[in-house]
């Protein structure tokens, strides 16, 4: 196994040097950094994770909580695209990553248990019921947080923009003559709450009025649900002219639901998701959508920890919103 002295030896420096420079210490010039670097490199060195350990007291391992209701695991294209930006800037800066659950070799476990046991030096927590006393057990602990799209307790979060994402959606239907505009949305999450201000905020704005019978629950990532919604819809004396669905997979039932009906998208009826998934863009017609920036909301919330863990002493708790970007596809039909 290739040491720092191995490494101090090869380029002639001296074993701190060569600690500094793999450390990453900044007192060191470019020339120095190169050639240790290249050394390191090119003898395969790897670092001891144990001697890491004792030495900084960190386990440079961050562990993930992401647990939907639908069960979907990494198999959910938002959360997925998130958690693999996490992963990349978690590994940048030299971290592992380490899903936490309730269940350590078939023996209950809670999730504080487990990140303990695992020794994390924080955690990102995604999706998951907020209520679960398992879960607050966990955020007000002394291991350092940040939640996804949730504010809880003045943690530090990032939050997908969604009264702006809905705000630009409904605006962008409205332009196109739409007056009878119904929203099937999601579980009741802070992001439904958000989504559904930004609806009804963006309908009086544009002095739509919107029938209590257009506003319909279902769940997230779950196309039976939208399907069902979309049925009842369609049962309506006065049905609307466009439905936005609470994301694009949950789209999925509602397009079997209308062409169940004998309706054509966009010509006998419009429609929009939300989310922005890759297959969304390759429906015919391609799906009105807000893509969401995943990149952004993985790669800031592995900064935000990261920084919690290395520097507590000057770390400050805030929020920062992430605003989506809308894609126009072709579902929403012109209508005037």
């Amino acid at each position: 196994m290739v040491t720092i002295k191995d490494i101090s030896k090869e380029c002639g420096v001296s074993p701190s040097t060569v600690s500094k420079v793999l450390n990453g210490y900044t007192d060191i010039s470019a020339e120095t950094v190169k050639l240790v670097q290249g050394a390191a490199a090119r003898l395969g060195y790897t670092p001891n994770a144990a001697a890491r350990q004792l030495k900084t007291n960190r386990s440079h391992n961050i562990g993930v909580l992401f647990v939907d209701e639908m069960q979907s695991g990494l198999r959910h294209e938002y959360f997925s695209a998130v958690l693999n930006s996490l992963k990349d800037e978690a590994e940048r800066s030299g971290y592992d990553i380490t899903f936490i659950s309730q269940n350590l070799g078939g023996r209950p476990m809670s999730y504080l248990a487990h990140c303990r046991y695992r020794k994390c030096d924080g955690v990102i927590i995604a999706c998951v019921d907020f209520t679960d006393a398992s879960v607050t057990e966990l955020i007000r602990s002394e291991i350092p947080v940040v939640t996804v799209d949730y504010l809880f307790d003045q943690r530090g979060a990032l939050i997908s923009d969604n009264v702006r994402g809905m705000t630009d959606l409904v605006n962008y239907i409205a332009d196109q003559g739409h007056r009878k505009i119904a929203f099937i949305h999601g579980e009741m999450t802070s992001v439904t709450q958000n989504r559904l201000a930004g609806f009804h905020r963006a309908c009086a704005d544009r002095g739509i009025s919107v029938p209590e019978e257009y506003v319909r629950p279902a769940r997230y990532h779950d196309p039976n649900s939208s399907a069902q919604a979309t049925a009842a819809l369609l049962e309506l004396p006065e049905r609307p002219t466009c439905i936005i669905y609470p994301d694009d997979y949950s789209f999925l039932g509602g397009r079997n639901q209308l062409e169940s009906a004998g309706l054509s998208i966009p010509e006998d009826i419009s429609v929009a998701g939300y989310d922005g998934i890759y297959i969304s863009q390759l429906l015919r017609p391609a799906l009105t959508t807000i893509q969401q920036d995943t990149d952004a909301l993985g790669r800031r919330s592995a900064q935000m920890l990261i920084e919690a863990i290395e520097h507590p002493k000057t770390y400050l708790p805030h929020q920062e919103l992430i605003p989506g970007h809308l894609l126009t596809g072709s579902s929403v039909k012109r209508l005037i």
